[in-house]
């Protein structure tokens, strides 16, 4: 195990390195907290000691400048009497523990031992993290099909790097789930994992939950507030909806991907952060920078790595298996047996589902609530005649409703039908609520009803 002290007392510094030499570690030893640094981000180590008090630098600020840089060792503090409060702050902000002048030895060799126990039980977790692999996120991930578990070996591999991930797929698909699970398979997963849904929140309002804001920074706020950034401070943020960030946001985003500093509204001085960014879109955004809808350096900046999550129509195969699974979940929330027909089954597993997993799930929540007892046949899914799309065509393509025509391959003409039949279905799931329906498709409430207007729709409750 390689230690490195940054203490600017000269004679500490060197009867600590004694005493760790003598059992059995590899140590160096700096005064000067720049030159710390430099090695630091230069050279391999496992533990760093360091003092919170030096006239150069004080520990935070070197705790602070090292986090933020590529390396991972260990920060135990070291804080004469009354310093107490700051060793305190610096573990607040990331340092493994800390220890008090002066020191007695035997101290020092069993913090530095529990830090090295630590250090080789994550690294037995990792190596069992990446054995596992995808099998690790079997409870997260429900699937049979080739194509998901390809996505998913892909996933495991670029876990364990910070590298930007892009997550594309319909609404529906699952996309904050498979971002859950690249959290899971990462060494940041001890950390927290942060979601927001970029086009939930009102634009005003986006900045300051992003980024925090000062007390008085604008009416209403009273106190200083971390934004979540802040939040999932050495874990991960999951930007859901990115293609509805708006642009003086993204150039700010951009900024943080970049710097890896945040403003809080209202305040001058920055913050660094160290966090894992995963975007997530339903939106073609090469369509949007195309238009000058999403700045193309932020594009290129998210687009590292993408994984794309094939709607469920692609993936017939996963519909038993995630069909078992919300079973189970519907039968544990209502308190009985819940069960479906062969026949219902069959259709399910050939039934377009437009509104891909969340659809599946909600339409089995939606049948066990309301069915009239006995396994789930066909007719509590709502599919017809039970040849799986609820039209009698039996090739699991939607025949048109409303009076639409069948025969344009207009492809304006074509998205605006099945729109209309995704929402016409989550207002009849959702029982007319409107909010909820914005939910289940994945749009913010002020798109639904922009999408209402445009295309009247005629509301049937169940």
């Amino acid at each position: 195990m390689r230690l490195l002290i940054v203490d600017d007392d000269a004679g500490l510094r060197h009867s600590l390195a004694l005493l760790l030499q003598e059992a059995g570690y590899e140590v160096v030893a700096e005064g000067d907290p720049e030159e710390a640094l430099r090695r630091a981000g230069a050279e391999a180590f496992d533990l760093i000691l360091c003092d919170v008090r030096m006239p150069k630098m004080d520990g935070l600020t070197f705790l602070g400048r090292y986090r933020a840089g590529p390396g991972a060792a260990l920060l135990i503090m070291m804080s004469a009497y009354g310093n107490e409060d700051a060793a305190i702050a610096a573990m607040h902000q990331g340092a493994y523990d800390y220890l008090p002048k002066p020191f007695r030895p035997d101290e020092v060799i069993m913090t530095v031992r529990k830090a090295e126990e630590r250090e080789r039980l994550r690294h037995e977790v990792e190596t069992l993290r990446s054995t596992l692999g995808v099998d690790a996120v079997r409870d997260l991930m429900i699937f049979e099909s080739r194509a998901m578990r390809d996505l998913l070996e892909l996933a495991s591999r670029v876990a364990r790097h910070d590298t930007t991930v892009l997550i594309t797929g319909e609404s529906g698909t699952g996309k904050e789930v498979l971002a859950r699970a690249i959290h899971r398979l990462s060494p940041r997963s001890e950390r927290s994992f942060t979601a927001i849904n970029c086009a939930a929140i009102p634009e005003q309002l986006l900045e300051s939950e992003l980024f925090g804001h000062t007390k008085g920074a604008f009416t209403g706020a009273v106190a200083d507030r971390m934004g979540l950034f802040e939040v999932a401070h050495e874990g991960t943020l999951l930007l859901d909806e990115i293609g509805d960030l708006p642009l003086d946001l993204q150039a700010k985003l951009l900024r943080v991907l970049e710097e890896g500093e945040i403003r809080r509204v209202g305040g001058r001085d920055a913050k660094r952060v160290n966090v894992r960014v995963i975007a997530a879109t339903a939106k073609p955004l090469e369509h949007a920078v195309e238009l000058g809808e999403f700045r193309a350096d932020l594009f290129y900046r998210l687009n590292v790595v993408r994984l794309h999550l094939p709607p469920l129509r692609e993936r017939p195969e996963d519909v038993p298996a995630l069909l078992t699974h919300f079973v189970r979940q519907a039968a544990s929330r209502l308190g009985h047996a819940v069960s479906v027909t062969p026949a219902a089954l069959a259709s399910l597993t050939h039934h377009a589902w437009p509104g891909n997993v969340r659809e599946l799930r909600n339409a089995v929540e939606r049948a066990a609530v309301l069915g009239a007892g006995g396994p789930l046949d066909t007719k509590d899914f709502g599919l017809g005649n039970g040849n799986g799309n609820g039209n009698g065509n039996g090739n699991g393509a939607q025949a048109p409703s409303n009076g639409e025509s069948s025969g344009t391959l207009d492809l304006k003409t074509q998205v605006e039908m099945i729109e209309r039949r995704a929402i016409q279905r989550a207002l009849e799931v959702s029982g007319g609520n409107r909010r909820q329906a914005a939910s289940l498709l994945g749009i913010s409430l002020r798109t639904l009803f922009y999408k209402l207007r445009r295309v009247p729709i005629q509301e049937r409750h169940p």
